[in-house]
């Protein structure tokens, strides 16, 4: 092999700041939080529970995500303490449905509007930066969390979705860029 072959790969993960929060690349200290939360039956609305070695190669996966799509998750770091919080970002994986808006709390983070701060600021970007028109949130239902998100974000419940390894859920349709709703 040449140098060539062996040189790392550069990923632009850009960072976001909200009044409240950076939104930051994902690192390997969070998975320490990510492990908990997955170990926790509140997982269950977001592929969860896994093992923490599952854990790992799904971060792995955000953070190429970045590369393979140009945008990704972002993981959310409160200003004021610097503890990780959760993550929010934009997910299009391959044989994804829609272009998506995604979001996932600590406990130690849930009802106090971070997610909500955090989601404007992504779906703003996709918008802005990377030329989305439209974008949807896959919801399990009975997640009334992400579904009081979602329609405080100005999201629509639109339809029921299949998910080939997830089951039924629902899709939630996010107002347009140029929509009155959009900056809500």
């Amino acid at each position: 092999m040449s140098a060539l072959e062996l040189a790392p790969t550069s990923i632009h993960i850009p960072t976001l700041e909200t009044e409240r929060l950076f939104l930051r690349a994902l690192i390997e200290a969070d998975i320490d939080d990510e492990a908990a939360f997955f170990a926790s039956e509140r997982s269950v609305f977001v592929g969860g529970p896994l093992a923490r070695d599952q854990v790992w190669r799904a971060v792995a996966g955000m953070i190429g995500h970045w590369a393979l799509r140009g945008f990704g998750f972002w993981a959310l770091e409160e200003k004021v303490s610097g503890r990780y919080m959760g993550r929010v970002g934009l997910w299009a994986p391959d044989g994804w449905p829609e272009p998506e808006l995604g979001w996932t709390l600590m406990p130690h983070a849930e009802g106090r509007g971070f997610a909500f701060e955090a989601a404007q600021a992504a779906r703003a970007f996709a918008y802005d930066q990377v030329g989305w028109t439209t974008a949807i949130s896959l919801i399990v239902a009975g997640n009334t969390r992400s579904e009081a998100l979602a329609t405080r974000l100005g999201a629509r419940l639109e339809r029921e979705y299949l998910h080939p390894l997830h089951g039924a859920m629902n899709i939630w349709r996010h107002p347009g860029p140029f929509s009155q709703e959009a900056g809500a």
